[in-house]
Protein backbone atom coordinates (compact mmCIF):
# COMPACT_ATOMS: atom_id res chain seq x y z
CA UNK A 1 0.00 0.00 0.00
CA UNK A 2 1.64 3.05 -1.11
CA UNK A 3 2.44 5.80 1.78
CA UNK A 4 2.43 9.57 1.77
CA UNK A 5 6.48 9.47 1.56
CA UNK A 6 5.20 7.47 -1.90
CA UNK A 7 3.55 10.18 -3.10
CA UNK A 8 6.53 12.73 -2.67
CA UNK A 9 8.58 10.83 -4.05
CA UNK A 10 6.82 10.09 -7.07
CA UNK A 11 5.79 13.79 -7.48
CA UNK A 12 9.20 15.10 -6.97
CA UNK A 13 7.78 17.45 -3.42
CA UNK A 14 8.47 17.20 -0.02
CA UNK A 15 6.27 15.49 2.38
CA UNK A 16 4.69 18.24 3.54
CA UNK A 17 3.89 19.75 0.47
CA UNK A 18 2.20 16.79 -0.34
CA UNK A 19 0.38 16.71 2.82
CA UNK A 20 -0.99 19.87 2.33
CA UNK A 21 -2.16 19.04 -1.47
CA UNK A 22 -3.99 16.27 0.01
CA UNK A 23 -5.63 17.76 2.88
CA UNK A 24 -6.50 20.93 0.54
CA UNK A 25 -4.84 22.79 2.98
CA UNK A 26 -1.83 25.59 3.17
CA UNK A 27 0.15 27.66 0.49
CA UNK A 28 1.16 25.26 -2.10
CA UNK A 29 1.91 26.07 -6.07
CA UNK A 30 -0.51 24.91 -9.06
CA UNK A 31 1.96 22.88 -10.12
CA UNK A 32 2.88 20.77 -6.97
CA UNK A 33 -0.67 20.11 -7.30
CA UNK A 34 -0.71 18.93 -10.50
CA UNK A 35 2.38 16.38 -9.54
CA UNK A 36 0.76 15.25 -6.42
CA UNK A 37 -2.35 14.64 -7.54
CA UNK A 38 -0.84 12.92 -10.69
CA UNK A 39 0.83 10.98 -8.57
CA UNK A 40 -1.97 9.81 -6.08
CA UNK A 41 -4.08 8.75 -8.76
CA UNK A 42 -0.85 6.36 -10.11
CA UNK A 43 -0.25 5.07 -6.82
CA UNK A 44 -3.77 4.66 -6.22
CA UNK A 45 -3.10 6.48 -2.66
CA UNK A 46 -5.70 6.77 0.02
CA UNK A 47 -5.13 8.65 2.82
CA UNK A 48 -4.65 6.57 6.35
CA UNK A 49 -8.19 7.01 8.68
CA UNK A 50 -5.56 7.36 11.57
CA UNK A 51 -3.27 9.70 10.26
CA UNK A 52 -6.64 12.25 9.57
CA UNK A 53 -7.66 11.60 12.96
CA UNK A 54 -4.42 12.76 14.54
CA UNK A 55 -4.54 15.83 12.70
CA UNK A 56 -8.19 16.69 13.11
CA UNK A 57 -8.12 15.44 16.44
CA UNK A 58 -10.78 13.10 16.15
CA UNK A 59 -11.94 10.18 14.04
CA UNK A 60 -15.65 10.38 12.88
CA UNK A 61 -16.45 7.36 14.59
CA UNK A 62 -19.36 6.53 17.12
CA UNK A 63 -18.90 3.61 19.16
CA UNK A 64 -22.11 1.79 19.59
CA UNK A 65 -23.26 -0.64 22.12
CA UNK A 66 -26.25 -3.46 21.25
CA UNK A 67 -27.58 -6.09 24.54
CA UNK A 68 -27.85 -8.31 21.63
CA UNK A 69 -27.16 -9.92 18.41
CA UNK A 70 -30.42 -11.63 17.55
CA UNK A 71 -34.07 -11.14 16.97
CA UNK A 72 -35.54 -8.41 15.20
CA UNK A 73 -35.90 -5.72 17.46
CA UNK A 74 -32.49 -4.28 17.29
CA UNK A 75 -32.11 -4.22 13.54
CA UNK A 76 -34.27 -1.33 12.61
CA UNK A 77 -32.65 0.75 15.97
CA UNK A 78 -29.11 0.13 14.42
CA UNK A 79 -30.25 1.16 10.73
CA UNK A 80 -31.75 4.55 12.21
CA UNK A 81 -28.22 5.02 13.70
CA UNK A 82 -26.35 3.96 11.08
CA UNK A 83 -28.66 6.54 8.47
CA UNK A 84 -28.03 9.14 11.07
CA UNK A 85 -24.52 8.84 11.31
CA UNK A 86 -23.99 8.49 7.30
CA UNK A 87 -25.78 11.96 6.76
CA UNK A 88 -23.09 13.51 8.68
CA UNK A 89 -20.18 11.69 7.36
CA UNK A 90 -19.54 9.85 10.54
CA UNK A 91 -18.68 6.18 11.00
CA UNK A 92 -19.90 3.52 13.16
CA UNK A 93 -18.30 0.50 15.13
CA UNK A 94 -20.39 -1.94 17.05
CA UNK A 95 -20.11 -4.15 19.82
CA UNK A 96 -22.69 -6.43 20.80
CA UNK A 97 -23.08 -8.30 24.20
CA UNK A 98 -24.26 -12.02 24.38
CA UNK A 99 -27.96 -11.12 26.17
CA UNK A 100 -29.68 -9.30 29.11
CA UNK A 101 -28.66 -11.37 31.91
CA UNK A 102 -25.46 -9.81 32.16
CA UNK A 103 -25.65 -6.94 30.14
CA UNK A 104 -24.37 -4.59 33.01
CA UNK A 105 -20.55 -6.32 32.73
CA UNK A 106 -20.89 -6.76 29.26
CA UNK A 107 -21.78 -2.72 28.61
CA UNK A 108 -18.57 -1.59 30.19
CA UNK A 109 -16.58 -3.66 28.46
CA UNK A 110 -18.05 -3.03 25.42
CA UNK A 111 -17.74 1.09 26.16
CA UNK A 112 -13.75 0.11 26.91
CA UNK A 113 -13.55 -1.71 23.60
CA UNK A 114 -15.43 1.03 21.98
CA UNK A 115 -12.87 4.04 23.49
CA UNK A 116 -10.01 2.02 22.81
CA UNK A 117 -11.08 2.20 18.97
CA UNK A 118 -10.88 5.71 19.09
CA UNK A 119 -14.46 6.43 19.02
CA UNK A 120 -15.75 10.13 18.84
CA UNK A 121 -18.52 9.19 21.55
CA UNK A 122 -20.54 6.47 22.88
CA UNK A 123 -23.97 5.24 22.22
CA UNK A 124 -24.80 2.91 24.90
CA UNK A 125 -28.15 1.02 24.73
CA UNK A 126 -29.02 -1.26 27.35
CA UNK A 127 -31.77 -0.83 30.42
CA UNK A 128 -29.14 -2.77 32.97
CA UNK A 129 -26.54 -0.09 33.55
CA UNK A 130 -26.75 1.57 36.78
CA UNK A 131 -25.58 5.62 37.51
CA UNK A 132 -22.15 4.02 39.23
CA UNK A 133 -22.18 2.69 35.44
CA UNK A 134 -22.45 5.45 34.07
CA UNK A 135 -20.22 7.55 35.80
CA UNK A 136 -17.35 4.65 34.94
CA UNK A 137 -18.42 5.22 30.92
CA UNK A 138 -18.07 9.29 31.42
CA UNK A 139 -14.64 8.79 32.88
CA UNK A 140 -13.41 6.50 29.44
CA UNK A 141 -15.72 8.85 27.38
CA UNK A 142 -17.81 12.11 28.20
CA UNK A 143 -19.09 11.97 25.47
CA UNK A 144 -21.97 9.51 25.03
CA UNK A 145 -25.59 8.98 25.38
CA UNK A 146 -27.85 6.29 27.04
CA UNK A 147 -30.90 4.72 24.78
CA UNK A 148 -33.70 2.70 26.38
CA UNK A 149 -32.16 4.24 30.22
CA UNK A 150 -32.36 7.27 32.25
CA UNK A 151 -30.30 8.07 34.77
CA UNK A 152 -31.09 11.51 36.27
CA UNK A 153 -27.60 13.58 36.53
CA UNK A 154 -27.36 12.28 32.70
CA UNK A 155 -30.73 13.27 32.03
CA UNK A 156 -29.33 15.66 28.84
CA UNK A 157 -28.06 12.79 27.13
CA UNK A 158 -30.75 9.86 27.89
CA UNK A 159 -33.11 8.88 25.54
CA UNK A 160 -35.72 6.43 27.13
CA UNK A 161 -39.50 6.39 26.02
CA UNK A 162 -42.26 6.42 29.11
CA UNK A 163 -42.61 2.60 29.40
CA UNK A 164 -45.19 3.47 32.70
CA UNK A 165 -47.50 5.63 30.35
CA UNK A 166 -46.96 3.20 27.30
CA UNK A 167 -47.83 0.06 29.77
CA UNK A 168 -50.78 2.30 31.54
CA UNK A 169 -52.18 2.63 27.73
CA UNK A 170 -52.19 -1.27 26.91
CA UNK A 171 -54.19 -1.66 30.05
CA UNK A 172 -56.59 0.90 28.45
CA UNK A 173 -56.84 0.17 25.13
CA UNK A 174 -58.10 -3.42 25.95
CA UNK A 175 -59.98 -1.76 28.48
CA UNK A 176 -61.68 0.52 26.75
CA UNK A 177 -62.40 -2.55 24.17
CA UNK A 178 -64.49 -3.87 26.55
CA UNK A 179 -62.22 -6.74 27.50
CA UNK A 180 -62.13 -7.55 31.54
CA UNK A 181 -60.11 -10.99 32.14
CA UNK A 182 -57.02 -10.30 31.01
CA UNK A 183 -54.07 -12.45 31.01
CA UNK A 184 -50.65 -11.43 30.74
CA UNK A 185 -46.70 -12.40 29.35
CA UNK A 186 -44.28 -10.41 30.96
CA UNK A 187 -40.62 -9.52 29.61
CA UNK A 188 -37.57 -11.05 32.25
CA UNK A 189 -37.77 -10.44 35.52
CA UNK A 190 -34.89 -8.44 35.45
CA UNK A 191 -35.37 -6.15 32.72
CA UNK A 192 -35.97 -2.63 33.90
CA UNK A 193 -38.07 -1.63 31.40
CA UNK A 194 -40.14 -4.30 31.32
CA UNK A 195 -40.85 -3.56 35.00
CA UNK A 196 -41.80 -0.25 34.13
CA UNK A 197 -44.15 -1.32 31.58
CA UNK A 198 -45.72 -3.51 33.57
CA UNK A 199 -45.93 -1.36 36.56
CA UNK A 200 -47.61 1.37 34.42
CA UNK A 201 -49.90 -1.85 32.96
CA UNK A 202 -51.26 -2.79 36.34
CA UNK A 203 -51.60 0.11 38.00
CA UNK A 204 -54.70 1.47 35.41
CA UNK A 205 -56.52 -1.62 35.64
CA UNK A 206 -58.48 -0.69 39.01
CA UNK A 207 -60.06 2.24 36.84
CA UNK A 208 -61.89 -0.50 35.58
CA UNK A 209 -62.55 -2.33 38.64
CA UNK A 210 -60.09 -5.10 38.07
CA UNK A 211 -57.91 -6.35 40.46
CA UNK A 212 -54.43 -6.59 39.53
CA UNK A 213 -53.50 -9.42 41.70
CA UNK A 214 -56.18 -11.44 39.93
CA UNK A 215 -54.70 -11.55 36.91
CA UNK A 216 -52.67 -14.49 35.79
CA UNK A 217 -49.25 -13.93 34.39
CA UNK A 218 -46.10 -15.62 33.46
CA UNK A 219 -43.24 -14.30 32.66
CA UNK A 220 -41.00 -14.60 28.97
CA UNK A 221 -37.55 -14.34 27.68
CA UNK A 222 -38.87 -11.62 24.66
CA UNK A 223 -38.58 -14.38 22.37
CA UNK A 224 -41.14 -15.88 19.95
CA UNK A 225 -40.78 -19.16 21.83
CA UNK A 226 -41.57 -17.86 25.10
CA UNK A 227 -44.62 -16.40 23.56
CA UNK A 228 -45.51 -19.60 22.56
CA UNK A 229 -44.69 -21.24 25.80
CA UNK A 230 -46.16 -18.93 28.52
CA UNK A 231 -49.36 -19.09 26.14
CA UNK A 232 -49.84 -22.78 26.78
CA UNK A 233 -49.17 -22.39 30.27
CA UNK A 234 -52.02 -19.28 31.10
CA UNK A 235 -54.26 -21.65 29.39
CA UNK A 236 -53.47 -24.62 31.34
CA UNK A 237 -53.95 -22.53 34.49
CA UNK A 238 -58.11 -23.22 33.68
CA UNK A 239 -58.06 -19.56 34.40
CA UNK A 240 -60.32 -18.01 31.35
CA UNK A 241 -58.94 -14.82 29.99
CA UNK A 242 -60.90 -12.87 26.29
CA UNK A 243 -57.54 -10.49 25.87
CA UNK A 244 -53.80 -11.38 26.16
CA UNK A 245 -51.34 -8.60 26.75
CA UNK A 246 -47.55 -9.57 25.60
CA UNK A 247 -44.83 -6.99 27.19
CA UNK A 248 -43.31 -7.20 23.56
CA UNK A 249 -44.29 -7.86 19.77
CA UNK A 250 -42.14 -11.48 19.77
CA UNK A 251 -43.76 -12.63 22.26
CA UNK A 252 -46.88 -11.54 20.82
CA UNK A 253 -46.25 -13.07 17.79
CA UNK A 254 -45.38 -16.25 19.37
CA UNK A 255 -48.85 -16.42 21.23
CA UNK A 256 -51.05 -16.08 18.17
CA UNK A 257 -49.07 -19.10 16.88
CA UNK A 258 -49.61 -21.35 19.11
CA UNK A 259 -53.67 -20.23 19.73
CA UNK A 260 -53.98 -20.64 15.66
CA UNK A 261 -52.49 -24.23 16.27
CA UNK A 262 -54.58 -25.26 19.22
CA UNK A 263 -57.48 -24.20 16.85
CA UNK A 264 -58.38 -21.30 19.23
CA UNK A 265 -58.81 -18.22 16.41
CA UNK A 266 -57.54 -14.61 17.36
CA UNK A 267 -59.05 -12.57 17.92
CA UNK A 268 -62.65 -14.04 18.21
CA UNK A 269 -61.23 -15.99 20.94
CA UNK A 270 -58.64 -14.45 22.49
CA UNK A 271 -57.36 -11.09 21.47
CA UNK A 272 -53.95 -10.89 21.61
CA UNK A 273 -51.78 -7.36 21.64
CA UNK A 274 -47.81 -6.40 22.07
CA UNK A 275 -45.53 -3.85 22.41
CA UNK A 276 -43.02 -1.90 20.08
CA UNK A 277 -44.57 -2.55 16.79
CA UNK A 278 -41.69 -4.36 14.85
CA UNK A 279 -41.96 -4.67 11.59
CA UNK A 280 -43.10 -8.11 11.85
CA UNK A 281 -46.27 -7.04 13.68
CA UNK A 282 -47.25 -5.87 10.05
CA UNK A 283 -47.68 -9.48 8.55
CA UNK A 284 -49.40 -11.75 11.52
CA UNK A 285 -51.80 -13.16 10.92
CA UNK A 286 -54.35 -11.26 11.63
CA UNK A 287 -52.36 -8.22 12.36
CA UNK A 288 -50.76 -7.42 15.52
CA UNK A 289 -51.99 -4.30 17.71
CA UNK A 290 -49.53 -3.29 19.41
CA UNK A 291 -48.08 -0.13 21.35
CA UNK A 292 -46.11 1.50 18.77
CA UNK A 293 -42.86 2.92 20.19
CA UNK A 294 -40.77 4.95 18.00
CA UNK A 295 -37.94 3.56 18.28
CA UNK A 296 -36.41 4.84 14.72
CA UNK A 297 -37.00 8.49 15.98
CA UNK A 298 -35.82 7.79 19.32
CA UNK A 299 -32.28 6.46 18.38
CA UNK A 300 -32.14 9.30 15.84
CA UNK A 301 -31.89 12.00 17.80
CA UNK A 302 -30.08 10.34 20.02
CA UNK A 303 -27.51 10.25 17.61
CA UNK A 304 -27.73 14.17 17.11
CA UNK A 305 -27.24 14.77 20.72
CA UNK A 306 -24.22 12.75 20.42
CA UNK A 307 -23.09 14.29 17.62
CA UNK A 308 -23.56 17.81 19.23
CA UNK A 309 -21.66 16.54 21.97
CA UNK A 310 -18.97 15.27 19.93
CA UNK A 311 -18.40 18.25 17.26
CA UNK A 312 -19.85 20.76 18.98
CA UNK A 313 -22.58 20.82 16.35
CA UNK A 314 -26.27 22.42 16.61
CA UNK A 315 -28.24 19.73 15.09
CA UNK A 316 -32.14 20.06 16.70
CA UNK A 317 -32.97 17.38 18.98
CA UNK A 318 -36.32 16.63 19.58
CA UNK A 319 -37.74 15.22 22.85
CA UNK A 320 -41.09 14.82 23.18
CA UNK A 321 -42.11 11.56 20.57
CA UNK A 322 -45.47 10.45 20.73
CA UNK A 323 -46.36 6.87 22.38
CA UNK A 324 -49.71 5.50 20.60
CA UNK A 325 -51.37 2.05 20.01
CA UNK A 326 -51.10 1.03 16.29
CA UNK A 327 -54.88 -0.55 16.24
CA UNK A 328 -54.68 -3.35 13.78
CA UNK A 329 -57.14 -6.74 13.40
CA UNK A 330 -55.61 -9.35 16.97
CA UNK A 331 -57.61 -7.22 18.93
CA UNK A 332 -61.58 -6.92 18.90
CA UNK A 333 -64.09 -4.78 20.64
CA UNK A 334 -66.66 -6.65 22.90
CA UNK A 335 -69.01 -5.43 25.48
CA UNK A 336 -67.89 -5.45 29.29
CA UNK A 337 -68.74 -8.52 31.30
CA UNK A 338 -71.34 -7.48 34.09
Amino acid sequence: MATIKDVAKLAGVGVGTASRVIAGKGPVSADAIRRVTKAVEQLQYRPSHAARSLQKGHSKMIGVFIPVVSGSFYTPILNAIFIALHAHQCHMVVNFGLGIHDERREALAGAEFLTDRGCDGLLMMGTGLTPSDADRIARLQPNFVLLNRSIARFEGQCFNPDHHAAGALAARTLCEAGHRRLAVIEGPEGSRDNSLRMRGFYSTLPEYGIDPDAVPRVHGTFTPQSGRAGTQELLHSQERFTALFCANDEMAIGAISYLGQIGLPVPQDVSVMGYDNIELSAVTAPPLTTVLIPWREIATNAVYRLLDLCYGWCIPVQREIVTRVLWRDSVRRTEPER
